[in-house]
C-alpha cells in the first residue's frame, strides 16, 4: 500500500480522488489547501471512494506531521515552484500537474533541482495517456506511416472554466495559454516524433473569450486560439491548431501524422484511429475502447487514470518516472518561444541548455 497525499482540493484535485480510488494499492490519507471551501467538499467527495484523508490548510504542516509515499501536486500553475521547494525537502516521490512551472526560468531551476533529489518527480502529461492516442503513438513510433514529414493536432474545444480566485484568468498565473493549456500537445510532438524542437513561429490573439469579464479592475489577457508551428531537429515540421470558442465541435482533438507511406488520425472523443495509406487501400477505421470507469472519473479520457496507474506501478517498481523534468522544461519552453513570436512577430530559435533527460 502507497500513502497519498494531494496538494490543491479544486477541480482536478477531486479529478485525481476519483482515479486514486481506482488504483490498486492507494490510499489518500491527507489532502492540503489555502483555501477552507475547496479543501472541505474535496474532504467530502473523497468519503465515498473509501478516503478519510487529514486536512491541513498548511502543506507544510501536513508533510512534517504525515507519513507518505508520494504526493500529487495540482495546485494552481505559479504556486508549482514554491510548492516544489518545500516537498523536496521531504522522502516522497512526486506527481507535478502540467505546466511544470509557469516561466523558463523557474522550470531550469527546478529541472536543476531534481538531478540531486532522491526521489522520482513525474511531470502530469496525461495526454500521453489517453488510450486512443497511446495506441497512436505505438503505431507511429513502429513506423506505420514511414518517415513522419507532418504532424498536426488540434484542439477546437471550449473556455477556459472558473477557478478558485479566477487565477486562470491571467498569464502572469498560469504562463500564458500556449504554456498552461498546450504544454501537453508540445510534449506530445516531442513524444511522437523523439525528436527535438529547434525552432518556432506562432500567430494568435484573443479574439472572443473573457472580453467583458473585469477582476479588481483588470481585463484578462489569456489568448483564446492561436496557430503554432514547431520546427525539429530531423526536419519534420508540427502544428498546433488552437481555438478556444468552439464548444460546439464533434471532435475535441484530432492528431495526424503523415509520412511516406500514409497517413494516421486519430480523434478524440470518438475514439476512432483511422489508416489511409497512399496506395489508397485504406481507409481502415477503428474504435479503440476506454473502459468505463476511467472515462467516467474524469474529463481526460481516460488520461488521469492510466497516468497515474502507470506512476503508481513506478513507485511499486522503483522505476524511473516516464514523463522527467527534462520533459517538463522543454514544454514550458516551447510555450513561452510560441508566445514571444505572436508578440514580435518573429520566429524564435529555442535554446535547449540542458541534455540530462532524467
Amino acid at each position: 500500500m502507497k500513502r497519498y497525499a494531494i496538494i490543491g482540493a479544486g477541480m482536478m484535485g477531486r479529478e485525481h480522488i476519483n482515479n486514486l480510488a481506482l488504483v490498486s494499492g492507494a490510499q489518500l490519507v491527507a489532502l492540503s489547501d489555502p483555501h477552507q471551501l475547496s479543501l472541505d467538499e474535496s474532504a467530502a467527495h473523497a468519503i465515498p471512494y473509501g478516503f478519510s484523508p487529514a486536512c491541513f490548510l498548511d502543506t507544510e504542516e501536513m508533510l512534517a506531521s504525515t507519513q507518505l509515499d508520494a504526493v500529487i501536486i495540482s495546485a494552481p500553475n505559479h504556486t508549482h515552484f514554491e510548492i516544489m521547494q518545500g516537498v523536496m525537502k521531504h522522502d516522497v516521490a512526486i506527481l507535478l500537474e502540467k505546466p511544470m512551472c509557469t516561466t523558463v526560468a523557474d522550470a531550469r531551476g527546478l529541472h536543476a533541482a531534481a538531478q540531486t533529489y532522491s526521489h522520482p518527480i513525474w511531470v502530469g502529461m496525461e495526454y500521453r495517456y489517453m488510450p486512443p492516442i497511446w495506441e497512436f503513438i505505438d503505431r507511429v513510433r513502429n513506423g506505420l506511416t514511414g518517415d513522419v514529414k507532418m504532424l498536426s493536432i488540434k484542439e477546437h474545444r471550449f473556455p477556459f472554466l472558473k477557478k478558485v480566485g479566477d487565477w486562470n484568468r491571467f498569464s502572469k498565473n498560469t504562463g500564458g495559454t500556449l504554456v498552461e493549456k498546450c504544454c501537453h500537445f508540445f510534449d506530445l510532438m516531442r513524444y511522437i516524433l523523439q525528436d527535438e524542437p529547434t525552432r518556432v513561429f506562432a500567430s494568435g490573439g484573443q479574439d472572443v473569450n473573457h472580453l467583458d469579464e473585469s477582476y479588481n479592475g483588470r481585463r484578462p489577457d489569456i489568448l483564446d486560439n492561436a496557430y503554432i508551428v514547431v520546427e525539429f531537429a530531423k526536419g519534420t515540421r508540427a502544428i498546433l491548431d488552437l481555438c478556444m470558442f468552439a464548444e460546439g465541435s464533434e471532435e475535441q482533438e484530432a492528431i495526424y501524422a503523415i509520412g511516406d507511406i500514409g497517413k494516421l488520425e486519430v480523434g478524440i472523443p470518438s475514439a476512432k484511429l483511422t489508416w489511409s495509406p497512399r496506395d489508397k487501400s485504406g481507409p481502415v477505421v477503428e474504435n479503440i475502447d476506454t473502459p468505463s470507469a476511467a472515462l467516467e472519473a474524469g474529463d481526460h479520457h481516460g488520461a488521469t487514470f492510466f497516468q497515474l496507474s502507470r506512476f503508481h506501478q513506478s513507485l511499486m517498481a522503483d522505476t524511473p518516472p516516464e514523463v522527467s523534468t527534462y520533459d517538463g522544461l522543454i514544454a514550458v519552453q516551447i510555450g513561452a518561444a510560441a508566445h514571444q513570436s505572436i508578440e514580435t512577430g518573429l520566429p524564435v530559435t529555442l535554446d535547449i541548455e540542458f541534455t540530462e533527460k532524467r
